[in-house]
């Protein structure tokens, strides 16, 4: 096939194919992919947590602590308050997304190719270059701002929000005025953040992955060095990227629960 057609391929996922792309079209690779990903995390973190050493930990063990003890101190350093969730949450988040970019330092033909002997035709193997993926994250956090904005505010206190920031006045009829700007203002805001989060997640992953794909296109004696330099510094971007999505979920619901005089 041509390059153009070989980077098409690659880029397509093993979708549903009677919605034919429309809203309703299951990207059937990135869902398993996610879920099986998923189970490795619970599975391990099931695991390791039965079988506990405090005196003689294991490796894994070992890891595992360290990347709780690392989650545990951004959150302390970022989130005002308590809540037992945010921990959990930001520990999650942080690893089921760095082992789903991890996914792209899989050389771009082998699973592709093994897929293929049993009659897959597409496979796209890095959940987070499908926007149905990020933009699932960034909606699911989104749904949790909303949630405590209401349940530290209150309904009426959130939607003050929209009506008196960000342009503030001291009297009456400036306020009024400024109702309609500070409802755009803050709408605009709000929905910037599941947009921005899902979107700089993607961008960079999907950059990522193609760049790969033309490396793969290179005669296969020169495809080493510039294949294995990408993937070194690879490594340093899907660890960015998934403690930058992390960070924003902390921060944004460090600022959900914050009532509306200290917002």
């Amino acid at each position: 096939m041509s390059s153009t057609d070989y980077i098409s391929h690659h880029l397509k996922n093993l979708s549903t194919p009677q919605y034919d792309g429309g809203f309703w079209t299951l990207n059937i690779d990135t869902l398993v992919i996610g879920w099986i990903l998923a189970g490795l995390i619970a599975f391990v973190s099931y695991k390791v947590g039965k079988n506990l050493d405090p005196d003689n930990p294991g490796p894994l063990q070992n890891a595992l602590e360290g990347i709780l003890e690392f989650v545990e101190t951004q959150v302390k350093e970022m989130f005002d308050g308590y809540n037992p969730l945010i921990g959990p949450l930001a520990l999650t988040v942080f690893v089921w997304i760095f082992l789903m970019n991890a996914m792209d330092l899989i050389p771009v033909d082998l699973l592709p190719l093994l897929a293929g002997f049993v009659g897959i035709e597409y496979l796209k193997v890095v959940p987070t270059t499908d926007l149905a993926t990020t933009f699932g994250l960034s909606l699911s956090v989104f749904a949790l701002i909303i949630f405590y904005n209401i349940k530290i505010k209150g309904g009426f206190g959130y939607f003050k929000l929209f009506l008196f920031h960000p342009f503030q006045a001291n009297n009456t009829i400036a306020k009024i005025i400024l109702m309609p700007f500070n409802i755009l203002m803050t709408t605009i805001e709000e929905l910037a953040k599941p947009i921005s989060m899902s979107l700089r997640l993607f961008g960079n992953m999907f950059a990522g992955e193609l760049i790969f794909l033309l490396i793969a296109l290179l005669p296969w004696w020169i495809q080493f060095l510039p294949g294995g330099i990408w993937a070194i510094f690879h490594i340093l971007i899907i660890t960015l990227q998934a403690y930058i999505f992390m960070l924003l979920t902390i921060a944004y619901l460090s600022v959900a629960h914050q009532t509306a005089d200290e917002h």
